[in-house]
């Protein structure tokens, strides 16, 4: 039975001074001992667990914070970490770390939480969003964040994980806040100041699979994991299987545990296509139900990267669904690669980037619900009526589609910058979630490749050949030649290079300020900022253009016209939603080919005799009152 003054279920807890109560289940051992380190006397003490029923052991020892302790297994020679360790100062083969989460001073008494619809998503790698890349610089730029309209940060893992630097999606130590980018109360600090400016911040977290360098599960359980069931990083959790029951505890613990401790809005979900759960309740759904209760009157956002695109995620759970608000949206992001670079390779020939596929995605959310999808040879996705705009996720930029180029180049590299403008454009006002990647919003030159340092020469062997045998077909070349033109992951100058320079806020000005605009207007003006699909209907005006029209019961119509080729000329011009409502004209509200973004201020033009629309460029139109007195309808 837990102690009665546990929080949870697993881990050290500072209970009372300096008592620490251990709980750890361990059905795989005969007795368990905590071996506690004396850092001053270079000694170290052994206390023995009690057994309880299920494989776990408990007990209370009389040390503080700060004491750092390993486990024993059978009187081993060898010690390990805890299973549910909250801090690793020298990493995940180290000695845990006594934490007390009461001692952080929180100043967040009144923030309300988040809600999906509004929000401004922005992706970020701690390692390498500063130079330090460290939670206290980043921290440091939250104001100018928030001032640029971001709303909502999304940080990749942060669970503990082997090596110098990675990207964190091979945690081990999944309650334990990587001892690389700074102490677990400098990760409260971030998320406090954070919520000081109006910020929510989410968590990246990976329950699909455990890393293999520093995992030490198998010690204490051969139930954690399902051998010889696994796909491509390795075995699968076992979430359904015998003896699972102490494992999806672990995992709805760890959700509760972030809600609670670190006052985090919500979670990102990896790769939740790669989890085998056929429980009643599916575990996605259990963590997400658990952390909601954790949040209490707070309101939190879970979102689902799902490549099976599956709406039920997003569904309630009285319509069979598991309670998620968001999914990210692939589909939204090939069109647009293929859009903007008539790059139809891999995972892109089965996308166009035509105008339809953006109409699509504008009303209907995902392109792929339930139809051939070549590249995997699957029958893709399921149908999203009823399914809001505002639980898709979309987004031209993220950690893993910048890496997936192979040599980490973002889309503007890739394309005119005209094109970019305007693609930056529907992403910033469509009625979806927009998503953007850290850097994106000013330009970022520096690269975002893949890395990882792994020390294990066999799983750097098959983290090289893995990422060869998926970009190859991206480049072009043979899987040969893709592991000698790509950076080896555990390169440090590779991680390096991929630190943001922040100065080229200042030298890519008019891409920050397009962007810092953009958002403006979407979160200011009346009806872009409603989202809502329902009102939002579209049509194609060319093989590179198109019109989606945001409809008001007032009339207060938006048009947002998008043309990813050269000038055009609409003759005939017999669209009607090209109309505006009876007694109105349109008026040019924003334009992609400002002079302030480096365009040539080219604008739509009506007249009674044909539409005129700009090249390379995004143009939003209002309807306005049409004084009586006018024959002529130009639009300035």
């Amino acid at each position: 039975m837990t102690h009665r003054k546990r929080r949870y279920p697993i881990g050290a807890e500072v209970i009372d001074g300096n008592q620490t109560d251990f709980r750890v289940w361990a059905p795989k051992a005969q007795g368990l001992d905590v071996v506690v380190e004396d850092g001053a006397n270079s000694k170290t003490r052994f206390h023995t667990l009690t057994a309880e029923a299920d494989g776990y052991f408990s007990g209370t020892i009389h040390i503080g914070v700060g004491t750092r302790y390993r486990l024993r297994v059978d009187a081993d020679e060898n010690c390990y970490p805890d299973p549910a360790s909250r801090f690793q100062p020298d990493g995940p083969h180290g000695a845990s770390c006594i934490v007390d989460p009461t001692k952080f001073r929180w100043n967040d008494a009144e923030w309300p939480g988040l809600m999906l619809k509004g929000q401004i998503i922005y992706e970020m790698h701690i390692g390498t969003f500063t130079q330090e890349g460290t939670w206290r610089a980043a921290a440091e730029q939250l104001t100018e964040l928030a001032r640029t309209g971001i709303t909502v940060i999304e940080m990749m893992p942060v669970a503990e994980f082997p090596g110098r630097f990675g990207w964190g999606y091979d945690g081990v130590d999944l309650f334990a806040p990587s001892h690389l980018y700074g102490t677990p109360d400098d990760l409260r600090a971030f998320v406090d100041r954070a919520h000081s400016l109006g910020l929510g911040v989410i968590l990246d977290v990976v329950y699909n699979h455990f890393g293999p360098d520093g995992n030490y599960l198998g010690v204490f359980s051969d139930d954690y994991l399902i051998r010889g069931k696994g796909h491509e990083w390795g075995d699968v959790i076992n979430f359904d299987g015998s003896s699972s029951g102490p494992v999806r505890e672990f995992f709805i613990t760890n959700g509760r545990y972030w809600i609670e401790e670190f006052h985090f809005d919500g979670f990102r979900f990896d790769a939740t296509h790669a989890i085998r759960d056929e429980s009643a309740e599916y575990i996605i759904g259990a963590v997400g139900r658990g952390a909601r209760e954790a949040a209490g009157s707070r309101s939190i956002i879970l979102i689902a990267e799902n490549d099976l695109q599956e709406a039920k995620m997003t569904r309630p759970p009285s319509e069979g669904g598991d309670g998620l608000d968001g999914m990210w949206n692939d589909d939204f992001h090939h069109s647009a690669i293929v859009a903007m670079t008539g790059n139809n390779v891999g995972y892109y020939s089965d996308y166009s980037g035509k105008p339809q596929e953006f109409i699509s995605a504008a009303k209907y959310g995902f392109l792929y619900q339930g139809q051939a999808f070549s590249w995997r040879q699957i029958l893709r996705g399921t149908p999203t009526p009823g399914v809001p705009a505002e639980d898709f996720v979309c987004f031209i930029e993220n950690h893993d589609q910048i890496a997936n180029t192979g040599l980490g180049k973002q889309p503007r590299f890739q394309t005119s910058r005209g094109c970019y403008r305007a693609m930056t454009a529907l992403l910033l006002l469509g009625p979806w979630t927009p998503l953007l990647f850290q850097g994106q919003e000013f330009g970022a030159s520096s690269p975002f490749l893949y890395f990882a340092d792994v020390g294990d020469e066999s799983v750097r062997d098959a983290t090289r050949r893995g990422r060869a045998q998926l970009l190859a077909p991206f480049l072009t070349l043979t899987e040969e030649e893709t592991m000698r033109r790509l950076a080896a992951p555990d390169d440090p100058e590779a991680f390096a290079r991929c630190k943001l320079d922040l100065s080229a806020r200042d030298k890519n000005r008019e891409l920050y300020d397009l962007h810092i605009d953009l958002l403006k207007l979407r979160t200011e003006d009346s009806r872009f900022r409603q989202q809502g699909s329902g009102g939002i209907d579209g049509a194609v005006l060319g093989p590179a253009s198109f019109v989606l029209r945001y409809f008001s019961e007032d009339n207060n119509d938006r048009l947002l016209i998008v043309n990813f080729a050269e000038r055009r000329v609409l003759h005939p011009a017999s669209e009607p939603l090209l109309a505006p409502p009876a007694g109105y004209r349109w008026e040019t509200l924003w334009t992609s080919d400002s002079p302030r973004y480096g365009g040539a201020d080219a604008i739509v033009t009506a007249t009674p005799e044909q539409w005129m629309l700009p090249g390379e460029a995004a143009v939003a139109l209002r309807a306005i009152l049409r004084p009586g007195n006018v024959e002529r309808v130009c639009v300035v």
